[in-house]
């Protein structure tokens, strides 16, 4: 082989454990708000939809509109089908903010945080776009496939007719 062979060889590795370990950065930088390794695979595929809302501590829509998704987890807290999952972007180094916006929205869901790097990071790895800000959503279909994404305010009703007609497509 030549040189220039053997070099392209070597940048064609490089860049391949480069895109493999950003793939295993993404997938395993979650955490719960204990500083333990979490994913949202953990909570999708389990036989609810579940509503990922992305959101920050600063966000003035996602302290807004905090209330509807606490309000829609409350009436699927028993025999519903959603979950709510909640992710922030404050990351473990704000946590104080992140857990002051919980109590005061006396948010009844699971969340995590993350870096906004490692966040967007794993938005793209599942929609193949960028992460424009707080809040965005993620809705998963009961067996863990990604169904809709959406940036920006989305009224908890628009969710359930969006999961409701959708529930009602896969079974007709």
């Amino acid at each position: 082989m030549s040189v220039n062979t053997n070099h392209m060889i070597i940048k064609l590795l490089i860049g391949f454990m480069l895109l493999i370990s950003a793939a295993v950065v993404h997938a395993s930088s979650l955490t719960d708000m204990d500083g333990n390794p979490a994913s949202i695979a953990d909570y999708s595929g389990k036989g609810k939809w579940l509503v990922v809302m992305f959101w920050a501590s600063d966000c003035h829509i996602c302290n807004k509109e905090a209330h509807q998704y606490v309000d829609l987890q409350e009436r699927n807290n028993d025999n519903g089908n959603i979950q709510i999952l909640g992710i922030t972007t404050d990351g473990l180094e704000n946590k104080d903010a992140s857990l002051a916006y919980i109590n005061e929205h006396k948010l009844n869901f699971p969340n995590l945080t993350g870096t906004l790097e490692a966040i967007s990071g794993i938005y793209y790895d599942q929609i193949g776009e960028h992460l424009m800000g707080t809040p965005t959503f993620l809705i998963y279909n009961p067996e863990g496939k990604i169904r809709a994404a959406q940036g920006g305010a989305v009224p908890a009703t628009s969710i359930e007719n969006f999961i409701e007609n959708n529930s009602i497509a896969r079974y007709k």
